[in-house]
């Protein structure tokens, strides 16, 4: 099991299927997976912030963090 599937049977299923109650369900498993990629997301930036550091091995993984936003189409700052 890798960490999606962890992650999606952690959350729940977060697709509509046009039921209210099940909707309803799935809608609040929607609300935790954004705040989840959020913060995941916060936490990449900030690691893309390091890209120029002098120490390769922070540089490196703030590169990696840096081109990762830019493969999504995402600036960080």
């Amino acid at each position: 099991m890798d960490y999606y599937e962890i992650v999606t049977k952690l959350v729940g299923n977060i697709n509509p299927v046009g039921e209210t109650q099940v909707d309803d369900e799935r809608f609040k498993n929607l609300q935790a997976m954004t705040e989840l990629v959020d913060k995941l997301l916060s936490d990449i930036d900030r690691v893309a912030m390091l890209s120029s550091k002098p120490e390769y091995s922070i540089s490196r993984a703030g590169k990696f963090a840096a081109d990762f936003f830019d493969s999504l189409g995402i600036s960080n700052n």
